[in-house]
């Protein structure tokens, strides 16, 4: 019990950190929003062209923009998460100090992204989508039932979303600046997850393959299940599956860098 009311804490404390920055939550809603609206045009365009494209239709597409558009800080699609702290962490040798800690690592960084993942939800997601609703006719679901079950694929998504990031800190062990793996990963993130399209609409073994991947669990998976498009339970076990794998990976990962890898400066 004790355990739990402590990683508890380091989720509350990783939500108020982020909602101190209420002039970057600002301008990112600002930004989300207009980058909402480009997309929202160029869909409209390309499904006035070819219409139930991906098997949408234009209002699903539109709603497909608008929750994407919500949930792109909340799996950290673009960065800003705890994984550049934990680079500079380790290449500082401070990560010494995490060691010692009465926490273990990776649940310490879980939950404090999760945290970090609640306030973006409520912060940056919410009101872009709201302004979509306004301005656009979406296809948003009427039952509380079908809303509640999407949040549960968006927090399934943030773990997947965790676990690939905490690989991709932990690469630091071994090449001291994780910079350039954080690069290529959110490079691939950025193709994989439905971020800018529909995975839907990728063509043949390309489609198989991208859907296949972990990205998809990010944002895909989610606003299907939302959408009506795709199987709740099948959608989690997908992802449960990928974060179990990934989480694996990632303390297989912890356990040799730390008990093999000597950390600059430590």
């Amino acid at each position: 019990m004790g355990t739990a009311r402590l990683y508890a804490a380091v989720a509350a404390s990783g939500f108020r950190r982020y909602a101190t920055y209420r002039v970057a939550t600002a301008a990112g809603v600002f930004t989300n929003t207009v980058f909402g609206l480009i997309l929202a045009y160029l869909f409209i365009a390309l499904w006035d062209s070819k219409p139930h494209l991906g098997g949408y239709d234009q209002a699903q597409a539109l709603s497909y923009v608008w929750v994407s558009q919500g949930l792109l800080m909340v799996v950290a699609m673009m960065g800003g998460g705890f994984e550049d702290e934990l680079i500079e962490r380790i290449r500082t040798g401070d990560i010494a100090i995490d060691l010692y800690r009465p926490a273990d690592l990776q649940l310490w960084w879980l939950a404090q992204d999760m945290g970090r993942a609640l306030f973006h939800l409520l912060g940056r997601g919410v009101v872009p989508l709201l302004f979509g609703a306004l301005v656009f006719d979406l296809a948003l679901p009427s039952d509380p039932l079908t809303w509640l079950a999407f949040l549960v694929a968006v927090a399934l998504g943030v773990v997947v979303a965790f676990a690939i990031r905490f690989l991709v800190a932990l690469s630091a062990f071994w090449l001291l600046d994780g910079a350039g793996v954080a690069q290529l990963t959110s490079i691939a993130g950025i193709f994989c997850s439905g971020m800018l399209l529909p995975l839907n609409v990728f063509p043949g073994a390309l489609g198989e393959v991208v859907r296949a991947l972990p990205w998809s669990s990010l944002i895909q998976a989610p606003v299907d299940v939302l959408l009506g498009t795709a199987d709740p339970l099948g959608t989690y076990a997908a992802q449960g599956a990928w974060a179990v794998a990934l989480l694996a990976a990632g303390r297989l990962v912890q356990s040799v860098a730390t008990r093999r890898v000597v950390v600059q400066g430590g």
